[in-house]
Order: C-alpha cells, then structure tokens, then sequence
C-alpha cells in the first residue's frame, strides 16, 4: 500500500473534496480480504511495541481528529489491539477544566506527551483550539490564527525531542455520520454514546470542514505530517492507519538493548 497518497504534503492546501471518505484505493478486495491483513499488522505491531519499550530511545505520539462518530475509539481499540498497556497510553481532552482553562492552552497537552520507550495516543487533541473554537467562536479570530504557527513550533520542538509524530484525520461524510448516530440512538447498548449535543454539531458541519481545511492546511510538516483517512469504511481505515504506524516504527531501525549482566555464566538449576 502506497502510505505517501493518504499524506498531505507541507505547504500543500487541501481540499477535503477531492479526499473520498469511502475511498478504497490501494487495495483489491473487501472487508473479509482484509481482515487477516489487519490481524498481521496487529501482531507486527504488538512486537514492535515491545522493542519501543525495551528499546527506551524513542517516543511515538498519534493524533487523532475526527466529526464525532469518526471512529478514533475504533481505531484505538482495533489497531492498537494486543500491545502491552505499560508502554501504552491514551490522553483523551474533553472541555478544559477550570485549572487547564487557567495556563495556556497548550499546557495540559505538553503533560501528556510521551516518554522515551512509549507511544502515546491522542483521542481528540490541542486542534481543538483551532477547531471548536473557531466554529464556536470561542475566541477571537486573532487569537486561534496565530495558534498554527505556535503549534507547529510546539510540534517541532516535541520531534527535535526525538518525538515521531502521527497525525490521522478520520475523514467521514456526513451522511455515514448520520447514519452512525441513527445507529446509536437505536442500539440499546450504545445509546450510552449518544448525546443530543452531537445531533445540534451536525449543522456546523461545513463550518468544521473549514476548520479541519485550514488546519490539515496549516500544520501538515516534515516533523509532524497528517495522513487524511478515508474512514466511511472501518475495515479500511484499520487498514491504512496500521499501515502507516507499522512502517513507521520498523523505519526507527530498533533493536534489543544487550542484557545488564554477563548471561554466558548464568545457570538456571
């Protein structure tokens, strides 16, 4: 699978609409074709993860953004199936607490970074400053503008850290996004997911994809690239996405550190 066609290049305006959230390029079959392939890059990916973690050089933060019901808690619980939860860790940012609404707004996001050895995964992230708040109109136009250049140094400085960063877009249309939440509001089990809060979002709908434009537009670097996902098929986005991470960690070049103590005199009785 060509990777480079999901990434949108630095520079690079991006129009969503030439970004098929059905798209199935790169890939000749169907859901059950793919499946075997998803658990094989599931098992490479739980031995990869090891070697970040027993390795301790390097550090590995995925980004996800997506319309509510894109499926990022898919991706975490599928893709991400298998690793060791010691080397692995999920930073969900929900509405800013009185204490974070305090510090800047990249405050809380810095703590939440990985260390050396882990992989840390952003369910939602510090977008949401140039996202919900522009739609919103939170703040002022003056202030989430100049966010994209601070974020982007922020993201610089986290690479130049030995930081390798993922950004995915879990691009859905919004017609399968109302038919996710129509499947929500019907499944008795899921209901629990359902808030009436994400039906009145939908009419914001073209306001956010002005928002995720000039985002994937603005912050899209060679330290930290975004990968637009087509997600209206789930299968397909697990596919993709663990692509992508699979090759990037085998390209850290990892190895197994040599053991503390001399091992050849060691006898086991």
């Amino acid at each position: 699978m060509d990777i480079e066609r999901f990434r949108v290049k630095p520079g690079h305006p991006v129009d969503l609409s030439q970004w098929p959230p059905d798209d199935t390029a790169g890939f000749v079959g169907d859901k059950e074709q793919a499946e075997p392939l998803i658990k094989d890059l599931t098992a490479r990916l739980e031995a990869l993860q090891e070697l970040l973690y027993a390795e301790g050089k390097h550090r590995l933060l995925i980004v996800l953004q997506a319309m509510d019901t894109g499926g990022k808690d898919g991706v975490i619980r599928h893709v991400f199936e298998g690793v060791n939860p010691q080397g692995v860790k999920v930073a969900a940012f929900k509405v800013p607490t009185p204490l974070e609404l305090a510090h800047d707004y990249l405050w809380r996001v810095h703590q939440e970074v990985p260390a050396k050895g882990e992989i840390v995964i952003f369910n939602r992230s510090h977008y949401e400053d140039v996202l919900v708040v522009r739609v919103h109109n939170l703040v002022p136009p003056q202030v989430w503008k100049r966010r994209y250049a601070q974020i982007n140094d922020f993201e610089r400085m986290l690479a130049e850290e030995g930081t390798t960063i993922l950004k995915f877009f879990l691009h859905i249309s919004k017609d399968e996004q109302k038919k996710r939440l129509q499947e929500r509001l019907d499944n008795p089990t899921k209901q629990w997911k359902f808030r009436a809060g994400d039906v009145a979002e939908r009419k914001y709908w073209d306001d956010y994809m002005a928002a995720y434009t000039d985002a994937l537009s603005k912050t899209s670097t060679e330290w930290a690239p975004w990968y637009v996902i087509p997600a209206d098929r789930k299968w397909y986005r697990n596919l993709v996405i663990g692509h992508i991470v699979v090759k990037t960690l085998e390209d850290l070049k990892m190895s197994y550190p040599p053991p503390e103590d001399d091992l050849t005199k060691v006898v086991i009785e």
